[in-house]
């Protein structure tokens, strides 16, 4: 297999932690496209939020997604990423879409600091809004979804196996 590996999902599904993981598995590079925002701007994702809004934030992020040129990559998506039509498009034209799937629950769980996180969305809006809001996005673009409330290295082999399946 020599596609790039685009992975999307949920604050706090682990698209970081797994991606790390599974590009080490396989000897693939990993990019997580929130630290790429963050050096190309000089601020932290909430800074932005803070500074500019959601929206400037997701338009920051289409940008991103479209200058990357990856090979042999597994990327780690911000969770606003399904918002660019575009962007996703050019990554699943190069490369396989995978969706850590997380009910609510887990995700409340995991994460504590929603306020504070950084993600693209309005003001009001709460991690269930976002939730439901976006579910239907990652389900849309998803070729592979791996249950991510699994341990890291389930999720891992989980995904290692649907990619040999296919």
């Amino acid at each position: 297999m020599d596609g790039n590996l685009i992975i999307i999902g949920m604050p706090g599904a682990g698209k970081s932690t797994v991606g790390v993981l599974l590009a080490k598995r396989l000897g693939y590079d990993f990019i997580d496209s929130d630290v790429i925002i963050q050096l190309q701007e000089g601020d932290v994702l909430q800074e932005i939020l803070d500074r500019r809004g959601y929206q400037a934030l997701r338009a920051v992020e289409q940008d991103v997604l479209l200058s990357l040129q990856l090979t042999r990559t597994v990327l780690a998506t911000g969770g606003s990423a399904v918002y660019s039509e575009e962007g996703m498009s050019q990554l699943a034209a190069n490369g396989t879409v995978i969706y850590l799937r997380a009910p609510l629950s887990a995700l409340e769980a995991r994460v504590r600091d929603f306020e504070a996180r950084g993600v693209a969305r309005e003001p009001e809006q709460s991690l269930q809004d976002v939730f439901e809001e976006r579910t239907p996005l990652y389900e849309h673009y998803a070729e592979i979804t791996v249950d991510a409330t699994q341990s890291a290295d389930e999720v891992v082999a989980a995904i290692a196996c649907s990619l040999q399946a296919r």
